[in-house]
């Protein structure tokens, strides 16, 4: 009888672990392994005019024939406006996260320094701007930036310019719109891991004859690397296919791989080109958190050793 309630308590915890380990596995499969696989199946398959997935697979005359269409991924490695487009994405979007990063930190330390009782506060702050429309912020930035808008307004009232400066449509107007809509996701993991860190690390430090600064940068900052990591992850993966604040801040000067995406798909309706582009983005961000994944778990295993 013993046995029998051992054996049926080992069985429940075998259970229970494998819905709490598989349930996530099964959402990512679902979302995104899933989709991943279709826009791949696309990328490869002939445009059709009828069928706008395209053709992979055709059957006549009791033959069924396979074709694999690699022509798209050799035309967009040969197009300097790919290319280009590519290395803009990558760097507008690490623009944003290292701008995010050297603003959110300060943030973030102030709100976990702050009292107990300030801290929910702080924190419905920075998650206010969700509560309005992305799109009715975005666009509150056009009248701020424009020719005749608040800050030229502003700045002509206190005569530091003579004439309004060209701010809308240019690469600051690109940049200062991202940083503006992924700020809170830098600050959000960054107070997380900063709250939950242990100062009597900060006051062993200090006791020990170190600087306020010499302990930020030894103590505080390497305490707070996985925080950071985070943090770049959350806005650096939106911001390189970002569509929305690059069509209404961004000019010429600042195409970026959405608005391609946008042109491949309903514009020119081709599908399986817009799909390889899509692939090829996916593959920019996926190889180096893979990268930075293997460097963690390096490290976490050099520290236990």
């Amino acid at each position: 009888m013993l046995t029998f309630l051992k054996d049926l308590s080992t069985l429940r915890w075998l259970t229970g672990r494998a819905l709490v380990i598989g349930v996530p596995y099964l959402w990512l499969v679902f979302a995104f392994l899933v989709p991943f696989l279709i826009v791949a199946r696309i990328s490869f398959s002939e445009a059709d005019v009828s069928n706008p997935f395209g053709t992979l697979l055709t059957y006549a005359e009791g033959v069924a024939t396979l074709k694999v269409k690699l022509s798209n991924y050799l035309f967009i490695a040969g197009d300097e406006l790919y290319v280009m487009t590519y290395l803009s994405s990558l760097k507008y979007a690490a623009i944003t996260t290292v701008c995010c990063l050297f603003i959110g930190y300060p943030f973030a330390y102030f709100m976990a320094r702050a009292k107990p009782t300030l801290r929910p506060v702080l924190m419905m702050m920075v998650m206010l701007p969700f509560w309005t429309s992305f799109l009715l912020r975005i666009y509150a930035w056009k009248g701020i930036l424009a020719n005749q808008g608040i800050l030229n307004g502003f700045l002509m009232s206190l005569g530091f310019i003579d004439q309004p400066m060209h701010l809308m449509n240019t690469p600051f107007s690109l940049v200062i719109g991202m940083v503006y809509a992924y700020l809170p996701f830098m600050i959000l993991p960054l107070y997380a891991n900063l709250v939950k860190m242990d100062v009597r690390f900060l006051e062993a430090a200090a006791d020990l004859g170190a600087t306020p600064m010499q302990v930020f940068w030894r103590i505080t900052v390497p305490l707070s690397r996985s925080g950071i990591i985070a943090g770049a992850m959350l806005v650096f993966i939106p911001a390189v296919g970002e569509y929305v604040i690059p069509e209404l801040l961004g000019g010429p000067e600042t195409l970026m791989i959405g608005k391609v995406l946008w042109d491949e798909f309903f514009t020119n309706n081709d599908w399986p080109m817009a799909s390889s582009v899509t692939v090829v983005v996916i593959l920019l961000i996926l190889v180096p958190m893979a990268i930075l994944n293997k460097y963690q778990s390096e490290q976490q295993e050099g520290g236990r050793k």
